[in-house]
Order: C-alpha cells, then structure tokens, then sequence
C-alpha cells in the first residue's frame, strides 16, 4: 500500500506545484521595490547612492586601467561643487584640521611652560643664563606633561635637545628652546589658517585667499589694530603681493603654503605684533613692507605719478619716480618685459597697472634678492638672448653716463666701468655675464642699479665716503 514508488511520485508532484522564489510575482515586485529604494529610509538611501557611486567610480577606473596599460594616472579631476566627493572631502579636512588644532599650545600653556622651565632650571654662574641638562629636560617634560597635558611631549624628544648649542656641561639654555616651541606653535596655527582658506585643498593659495588670511591677522598685529577701515582692502592687496613676488616666480597666480610659511614675508609680517610702531625706529617701519606707513607710501607714490588719474601709468608718468634718477632705456625695458600690452592694442594702449607698479618697486627694493635680479636681468638684457655682452653694458650705461654728466659731475670714460662690471661679477665665460654670474658674485644687485640708475651709480662710486659717514656716528 504504501510502496517507495509511490511516495517518490507524491514528492515530486509537489515539487512541481511549488514554483521558485525567483519566479513569484510578489518577489519580484518587492526587489524592484526595494532595488529602486522607494520604501527606504534617508539614511538607507544615501547608503544605497553612495554604493552606486562608488561602484561606478571602481568600474570608471578598472576601465581606465584596462585602456591606459601600465601608464600611471598624473591628473586628477577635482570634485565638482556640492557633490558627495567635494561633501566628504570638505568633511574630513574640517575634522582634520580640528584635530590639529587641539593639538596645539594655547598662550596659557605657553605661559606655564616658561614658568615651569625657570623653576626647573639652574643659572650658569659665569654668564647668568638660565641652562638646564637632559636630566631636567625630561624632569621638566613631566612636570609640564601633568599641569598641561601630553600635547606638549612632543616638544620634550630627545632630538629636539640636541638640537641646541650646549656649553661644556652639555647644558642648553632654556629661552632659545622656549623661543622655538613659540614659533613652531605659531607656524602650525598659521598653516591651519592657511589651510582653511584653501578652497580646493591643493596646499596653494590663490590671491584673494591670501588677501582674506591677512584681513583676519589684522586685529591681533599691534601696529595694525588702528587701521582704517577704508584702507583695510587696499592694504591686504599690497601685503599679499609680496608674498606671490617672493612665493610664486614663475607667476602662476597661486603661491605654496609650504614656501609661504618658510619665506621672509611671514616673518616680516609677524614683527608687527610688537605692542606699539615706537618700539621700532622709523629706519624700520619704512623699511618693513607691511607696515603701515609703507603702504602708505606706496599708495601715494602711485597716485602721485598717475597725472592723469585714469589708474595706470604711462612711460612718460612713470620716469618721474624716484625723482627722474631712472634711465629711459630701463623703463622702455621694464614695459616690454613686465607689462601687458592693453585689449585695444597699440603701443599706446599698453601702461602699467596697480600690480604691476608693485612688481616694478618690489624688485627695485629687494636687487640683491634673487626674485628681484631677476625681475631686472631680464630688462638689462637686451636682446632676450640670457646673457649680456660688453654692447649691451655700453649701451645700458649710455644713458647713466648722460644723466651723471647732465647732474654736474666729472667726466668719466664708459670703457673703465664696463671692465669694472666685469672685475665685479667675474663671469664663467669671460665673453659674457648670466644671470648666474650675477647671482653668484654677491654684487648683483650693485651692478644692476650701477645700469639703470644714475644714484646707484653714485653710491657706487662714492662707497668709500658713504661708509666712512656710517662709521662715525658710531664712533661718537
């Protein structure tokens, strides 16, 4: 009655009435409704998005590959504004660039490092300094561990002690590691600064960012707190241009947070944290870009030149600076080389605007600086050629020679200060003189203003006199 045969039959009889999952109707409309993320929530639908997209971006890529061969990828696509990419990466350099900056010494901390390294510390009897030795370098470093917390540990390494100079007892003095702890704490503040401020995250920063990253130090740089209001935009243009003169040579129009942090400029921007301009003499304000008065100056140099008022500066304006001591053949140079030529075309068209006139006094003010020799090699050399020969020394002097000669002085033969240019800079090839050359010899910057200046050619010339006058107030 009950046979195997049978029960076999029974079982597969059921088999065939139970159709498969996959080929019921309501299993398939729920994996089309689930599959199109209709019924789900936010959180499981942005998971869903972001599994597409980066499945998509992992297919882009196996394809690349596959096509490109073993030719690796050097450009990369920056995310476009407001996509999950650009969302994300905004994300993790905030969350970044927080966590650095929790990282970092506040003033107080700072303040209560140097109490502790002068309590911890011995004075040297010969000098009065006050030293310490590794043995209360690392005493010191507990201390200090316990009332500020382990951020300042790293301060306290043992390659950091050997980096300063030790007396025979093999003791450091306490104010030159203290000095280095503040400015390595302000360098990194100041990268975290710049960093905000680069849009795209590509460790440059672009003019106006620039410009914003001063417009924020402004409040707290002592000499700057007074400034007013209307000035603010002005001044943040002509500080942020030294730094892509400095910082970007080959005038890309972004400059390297990296290079910024280790140029001059920051440097010289942060001495105007002193509390008052008294406590610095008028030799350095004026000779400090970022001060105020300099930009001040520099703002009404330009508008004196600009006779006509329109803006910019014309051949003609711009040989009445620094009283008229320029030679023609010098500024007819500099608009050539330095200067746009205007949309409408012609000769005519072509004057210097705001920035370039800041270019034009940056290099006059820093020839002995590499930017700015070469911002003026390339208007002493003639020809384009890279080089200057004996013709174009005796021609670019010509017109030294014309105004020392109209000023009332000797006379003087151009044959005699072309062989001294060439006793000065000592050139590799005696036929000609690089930018190289003058780099190398040191007196660079002489020899420039020696060509195109007829008062630098007169400090040259009376060298001996202007440094016995330098010496004797000394002397008194």
């Amino acid at each position: 009655m009950y046979s195997g045969s049978s029960d076999g039959e029974s079982h597969e009889s059921m088999s065939k009435k139970i159709p498969a999952a996959s080929s019921m109707l309501w299993v398939r409309n729920l994996r089309r409704f689930i599959g199109s993320g209709t019924g789900l929530g936010s959180e499981a639908l942005m998971e869903l998005e972001t599994k597409r997209i980066l499945l998509d971006i992992f297919k882009e890529r196996q394809q690349k590959n596959s096509e490109a061969g073993s030719i690796p990828s050097f450009y990369k696509k920056k995310p476009e504004e407001g996509s999950i990419s650009h969302r994300v990466q905004r994300l993790a350099k905030f969350r970044f660039l927080k966590k650095q900056s929790d990282l970092l010494l506040n003033a107080d901390d700072l303040d209560a490092m140097w109490v502790c390294l002068r309590e911890n510390c011995v004075i040297d009897d010969s000098t009065g300094a006050e030293k310490m030795n590794y043995e209360d370098f690392c005493h010191i470093s507990s201390v200090c561990t316990e009332q500020i917390g382990p951020k300042c540990r790293r301060f306290f390494s043992p390659s950091n002690f050997m980096k300063f100079e030790k007396d025979e007892s093999g003791r450091i003095a306490i104010l030159p590691f203290y000095l280095y702890v503040m400015r390595t704490v302000s360098l990194t503040q100041a990268r975290i600064d710049m960093s905000e401020l680069d849009e795209d995250s590509d460790g440059f920063l672009q003019p106006h960012e620039m410009e914003a990253y001063i417009r924020g130090l402004i409040p707290n740089l002592a000499q700057l707190r007074d400034m007013p209001a209307a000035f603010v935009q002005m001044y943040c243009r002509i500080a942020a241009h030294k730094f892509f003169f400095f910082c970007d040579p080959h005038r890309r129009g972004k400059a390297c947070i990296k290079k910024i942090l280790l140029s001059n400029c920051l440097q010289e921007l942060m001495e105007l944290h002193q509390e008052s301009e008294e406590e610095a003499n008028d030799t350095e304000q004026a000779e400090n870009w970022f001060s105020l008065a300099s930009a001040q100056r520099i703002c009404d140099m330009f508008l004196a030149l600009d006779k006509d008022m329109n803006g910019t500066l014309s051949k003609q304006e711009l040989r009445e600076y620094a009283d008229a001591t320029l030679t023609e053949i010098f500024i007819e140079r500099a608009f050539d080389e330095h200067v746009r030529r205007g949309k409408s075309g012609g000769g005519n068209a072509r004057e210097m605007d705001f920035e370039s006139f800041l270019d034009f006094v940056l290099a006059l003010e820093n020839k002995d600086m590499p930017e700015g020799l070469t911002y003026l090699f390339r208007c002493l050399d003639l020809q384009g050629r890279g080089y200057l020969t004996t013709a174009d020394i005796h021609t670019l002097f010509r017109d030294v020679h014309q105004k020392w000669i109209e000023g009332g002085n000797y006379e003087l033969c151009i044959e005699d200060v072309r062989d001294e240019i060439w006793d000065m800079v000592k050139p590799a090839d005696p036929l000609r003189i690089t930018l190289s050359d003058l780099l190398t010899c040191k007196q660079g910057g002489t020899v420039a203003s020696m060509l195109i200046d007829v008062r630098g050619f007169w400090a040259h010339d009376n060298r001996e006199n202007l440094l016995q006058e330098e010496e004797e107030p000394e002397e008194e």
